[in-house]
């Protein structure tokens, strides 16, 4: 079995890949410790959603070299699919089904045993708060529940790293921090890595261990958000993502971004 060097979970080396003639990710590396929060951050477009499909086995890369859980993606595609688990930008959920039987058909195509996953169904969806609603069809949740259901799921069988696209993109600012209540006390508690992409840079500076910073298919930057903040000499994210890019957040992101400040120092106290 490989094995993952220096504490490395997630290697990037030169990754490449095109569309015809648009380059989406432009020669980008980066590195994941093992066990912590890594933040991809970026507005939209800006490559984050590539690089995870990559990462994923979704797509395929033009060129570069990647490491996940000590595999190539390319070459080694279920085992790089048996360590990770995934919530994906877009709802990927049964709605004619319910929360019991969408895990349950989860677990059965990842081969969980039988007794394993009846356990351990009950207990993620105790975790995420949906047990009383096991058997309600899916159909009739918020997207609050919907998306506490995939985080669920996708933690079904075990999975060394947890990769989340985009995961509180379009719920309100009470539901995205119990969203991350979640991630958070799972990353503490089991010591799960988790990987995921957003353009909110106030949720980055109060979530991440550390951030890479993506712009236009590159990597600007890449450091734990204080040291990012002292390296511009910036008070906060957003000020040292104008300095780093020249650019500020893109105005689709604004509306988001004001309802994040509200919860900031909320954060910033959990983090202490």
């Amino acid at each position: 079995m490989p094995v993952v060097q220096n504490s490395l979970i997630i290697k990037v080396s030169h990754l490449i890949k095109r569309f015809k003639e648009t380059t989406a990710v432009d020669n980008v590396s980066f590195a994941v410790k093992k066990g912590e929060v890594f933040a991809f951050l970026g507005p939209n477009g800006a490559g984050k959603t590539t690089t995870i499909k990559i990462l994923t086995t979704l797509l395929k890369p033009s060129s570069g070299k990647i490491l996940v859980n000590g595999h190539d993606p390319v070459l080694d595609q279920d085992e790089v699919r048996k360590s990770f688990g995934i919530v994906f930008q877009d709802p990927s959920l049964d709605d004619e089904l319910t929360p019991y039987e969408n895990l349950e058909l989860h677990g059965v195509l990842y081969k969980v045993p039988k007794e394993i996953r009846v356990m351990r169904i009950e207990k993620l969806l105790k975790f995420v708060e949906l047990w009383e609603r096991r058997n309600s069809l899916v159909k009739t949740f918020s997207g609050g529940m919907k998306r506490r259901l995939e985080i669920a799921r996708g933690l079904l069988h075990h999975p060394k790293i947890f990769f989340l696209d985009e995961p509180t993109l379009g719920l309100d600012p009470q539901t995205r921090n119990h969203i991350w209540s979640y991630i958070k006390n799972l990353n503490k508690k089991e010591g799960i890595t988790v990987f995921f992409t957003t353009h909110y840079m106030t949720e980055a500076e109060a979530v991440a261990d550390n951030v890479a910073v993506i712009d236009h298919g590159k990597i600007v930057a890449q450091a734990t958000p204080r040291a990012l903040m002292e390296k511009t000499e910036s008070k906060t994210l957003e000020e040292a993502f104008l300095k780093l890019t020249g650019h500020a957040i893109r105005d689709e992101e604004m509306s988001a971004m004001e309802g994040m400040r509200a919860n900031r120092r909320m954060w910033a106290g959990r983090r202490s």
